[in-house]
């Protein structure tokens, strides 16, 4: 029986549809398809939301409707996921009116091309400030009295913990920067328009909060110290565990990066496959872990600031809420996944 619908028949996402109903009615699963690598991978699936009338009938979710045509069992070679239509895309259509933008190594990066340019910047007016002895700009003194709300106090200078505090994390937005361009490869997806905001607003947040946090060293007390006279215990702890989980978290995004490229460095397939190596046989995302320890340090040189142990519980509660969904994930679609791996803490959570 011939079953005409409205299809586009060279867009992948409809391909990756029909691929699966062509297999379910062989005898197959989906599951069984997935893993085999059959039709064109992506990270998003409409399944979600199949159109009743449809998958009552045992017919795939439609996709969208630029073309008629009657739909036949996929010829092989049909579902190259390597394939690009010149066609109208269906995913296109599907997020058509709404606010979201296209996700990847090109959106990402500019989080942390933002994170080096200010940060960089208020690392060199903060350096400036505690070596050379120079006043902070009045603009940044007036944002930090106004965050703050204590224009009375007149800073002689940055302290030892707010230039490590920079200096870390500008060297973190630089060394994640690389790998978001360098070495990871994203699968294709969406982000909201407000969410991509939020990122570029956070770094900068970010970088005056460091400041913020900072131990106001009024004119009328004692005069502030030595850089390296400062230096206390909780410095060292801070930068050995923060060079620790920096190398942890490359050591992850270098595994999972390989899931899809071949010895040479050449993106082979936007597949997701088990991680393997390392943390990954702890938890699921050792990654997401590394970052709360990074922040963990950042809190470590403020010498514990509230402040600062307020932003470690959001980057916590954030990251723990990713983790938890890609654990998920991950059992959803490997029916063989390791079941000892934990989502985020090894052998807690």
């Amino acid at each position: 029986m011939k079953v005409l619908i409205h299809i586009n028949s060279q867009c992948s996402w409809c391909a990756r549809g029909l691929g699966e109903f062509w297999h379910e009615r062989r005898g197959g699963s989906r599951r069984e398809w997935v893993e085999r690598g059959g039709g064109p991978v992506k990270s998003h699936r409409l399944w979600k939301d199949p159109l009743p009338c449809l998958s009552e009938r045992g017919l795939p979710p439609l996709l969208c409707s630029t073309d008629r045509s009657t739909i036949h069992p996929p010829a092989a070679g049909s579902l190259d996921p390597e394939v690009k239509s010149t066609t109208p895309n269906c995913r296109q259509e599907v997020l058509q009116n709404t606010a979201v933008i296209e996700e990847g190594e090109v959106w990402f990066s500019h989080f942390y091309t933002v994170s080096i340019v200010w940060n960089g910047l208020l690392l060199v007016v903060s350096v400036r400030a505690a070596v050379l002895g120079q006043e902070l700009p009045v603009w940044l003194s007036g944002v930090l009295a106004f965050l703050t709300d204590s224009s009375a106090a007149v800073l002689e200078g940055p302290t030892l913990s707010t230039v490590l505090a920079q200096t870390l994390l500008w060297v973190h937005s630089v060394r994640r920067w690389w790998e978001c361009v360098r070495l990871s490869v994203f699968s294709a997806g969406v982000i909201h328009v407000v969410q991509y905001a939020f990122g570029l607003c956070y770094y900068i947040l970010l970088g005056l909060t460091v400041l913020c946090t900072d131990t106001p060293y009024q004119a009328e007390g004692a005069p502030m110290p030595a850089l390296l006279a400062q230096l206390q215990w909780f410095h060292a702890g801070g930068i050995l565990l923060f060079l620790w989980a920096s190398v942890l978290q490359h050591h992850c995004m270098s595994l999972l990066a390989q899931l899809r490229t071949g010895a040479c460095g050449e993106v082979q397939t936007l597949a997701h496959r088990v991680p393997r190596g390392g943390w990954f046989e702890l938890v699921s995302c050792p990654h997401y872990l590394a970052e709360v320890l990074i922040y963990t340090s950042l809190c470590m040189l403020s010498h514990g600031a509230l402040t600062w142990w307020l932003v470690v519980l959001y980057v916590l509660f954030n990251q723990a809420l990713a983790a938890k969904l890609c654990h998920e994930f991950y059992h959803r679609k490997f029916q063989r996944y390791p079941k000892q791996r934990k989502a985020l803490i090894p052998f807690l959570l």
